[in-house]
C-alpha cells in the first residue's frame, strides 16, 4: 500500500472534516437555480442577450464573479433575481471559505481525543497480534482514560449543581 503524501492527507482532512464539499454542492445548486430563473425572466425581453440557457449559465458565473462582465438584466424581475444571486452566492462562497479554514485549523484542538480513540480502535483490530506487554499497556491506557473521563464528568456535574 502506497504511503499518502502530505497533500493527500490535507485534501482528505479538508474533504472529510470541513463543510467544503457540501457547500460547493449548495453553491452549484444555487447557481443552476438562479441561472434558470434568470433565463425565464429574460425570455422575450427586448434587447436581452440571454437567448439560451447556456447564456444564462454564463451570466450566472459572470455576475457571481463580480468582474463586471455580466450582461445587464432587462426586466425588473431579472434585476431582482440577479441581485439576489450576487448577494446570496457571494455570501455562500465566502462563508464556505471562512468555515472551511476555521474548521480545518480548529480541528487539531479536538484531535487528541480522536487520536486516542483511533489508536484504541486500531489496537483492538490488531488484538491477536499484540504481545502480553502491549495488551497490559492498552488496558492501563483505557483504564486511565476511563478514570479521567469519570473525574471530568464528576466535576461537570458538581459545577452544574
Amino acid at each position: 500500500m502506497a504511503r499518502k503524501s502530505r497533500f493527500q492527507y490535507f485534501l482528505s482532512d479538508v474533504l472529510t472534516y470541513t463543510p467544503l464539499l457540501k457547500m460547493v454542492l449548495v453553491l452549484l445548486a444555487l447557481w443552476l437555480a438562479f441561472s434558470t430563473a434568470f433565463y425565464f425572466a429574460e425570455q422575450g425581453e427586448a434587447g436581452s442577450q440571454i437567448d439560451s440557457y447556456e447564456s444564462a449559465l454564463y451570466w450566472g458565473v459572470a455576475a457571481f464573479s463580480t468582474a463586471g462582465i455580466a450582461d445587464t438584466p432587462r426586466s425588473a424581475l431579472s434585476m431582482l433575481i440577479g441581485g439576489l444571486w450576487i448577494v446570496i452566492g457571494s455570501g455562500v462562497f465566502f462563508g464556505t471559505i471562512v468555515a472551511t479554514i476555521t474548521t480545518y485549523f480548529t480541528r487539531p484542538l479536538r484531535r487528541p481525543a480522536k487520536q486516542i480513540v483511533d489508536t484504541i480502535e486500531y489496537n483492538l483490530e490488531q488484538l491477536e497480534d499484540l504481545s502480553i506487554e502491549e495488551l497490559d499497556l492498552l488496558k492501563e491506557t483505557v483504564d486511565s482514560l476511563i478514570v479521567s473521563m469519570e473525574r471530568i464528568k464528576e466535576m461537570q456535574s458538581a459545577v452544574g449543581d
